[in-house]
């Protein structure tokens, strides 16, 4: 935990005790936040991830199904700031349509390409949407996450928390933010807790693991289901307008991303 990320935590701790809140679950608050990367347009720092254009693909890799959304140069991330255990160097590149679906398995929604690996542009074949448009994220933060106050409520009490408890999980999500726990401006999201205007996606991959055996080519579910972490989120923006405040998330097991598995991804488009 960073100096900055423990005077955020003590800073927490007061506040929730000036209200008066349960020390106990402020401290499950505390347990369960996660660190994030946040990138923006603007800033003179290296670039750090590309928006849209054509994606760049090693040779005889086939064409992905859906617009490039962004591209991350993995090496430009602050060490360790995602929590989660991706390659060092190398680019991940993020694919996604704008059709709103709960959870999508689409194997080639996420690419990774090792560094030193020769690359070609690779435009999208007999596809209606043109690229979205390219920007350059030179602004980076690092920063805790916190879970959604609903999804917090769950996890802390269950399927059916009583309207106390989930009253509770806003006032603590209140005395989060009014320490500095908001989100700075961005438009995409490494690693943390999702921000979601409808459902949490890493809840709809943990219930899919737990409702029986998976579809044939898939891994088997029952297992693990807490594994199942946010590996980014987009903020699509002014991108794609027929989506009200549309969000796309890619989930996946920590496992898999330790793997390199990142086939194994689950995505999620939502609008307000």
């Amino acid at each position: 935990m960073t100096d900055e990320t423990e005077n955020r935590v003590k800073r927490f701790r007061g506040e929730a005790a000036s209200r008066g809140l349960p020390a106990e679950d402020v401290e499950e608050w505390i347990r369960v936040v996660r660190p994030a990367v946040y990138l923006a347009e603007g800033g003179d720092g290296p670039l750090v991830a590309r928006i849209g254009g054509d994606p760049l693909l090693p040779q005889g890799t086939p064409k992905p199904s859906d617009p490039l959304v962004a591209c991350v140069d993995l090496a430009a991330l602050p060490p360790g700031a995602t929590g989660l255990p991706l390659p060092a160097d190398g680019h991940l590149l993020l694919f996604s349509g704008t059709d709103v679906h709960i959870r999508e398995d689409v194997p080639d929604a996420v690419l990774y390409v090792p560094a030193g690996t020769p690359t070609t542009p690779s435009p999208l074949e007999n596809s209606w949407r043109e690229p979205y448009r390219q920007r350059e994220l030179r602004t980076v933060w690092h920063q805790p996450s916190a879970q959604m106050p609903e999804s917090f409520a769950l996890d802390r009490w269950g399927d059916f928390p009583e309207d106390e408890q989930c009253e509770l999980a806003e006032e603590l999500d209140d005395a989060w933010a009014d320490v500095g726990g908001y989100r700075p401006p961005w438009a995409l999201q490494i690693g943390g807790h999702p921000v979601s205007p409808q459902n949490d996606p890493v809840f709809y991959a943990r219930d899919s693991e737990e409702s029986g055996p998976c579809e044939q080519g898939g891994t088997a579910h029952g297992e693990d289901a807490d594994d199942w972490v946010l590996l980014a989120t987009w903020r699509c923006g002014e991108d794609v307008r027929e989506l009200d405040s549309g969000v796309a998330h890619w989930v996946i097991r920590r496992r898999d991303v330790a793997a390199r598995r990142f086939d194994r991804v689950h995505r999620c488009v939502e609008m307000a």
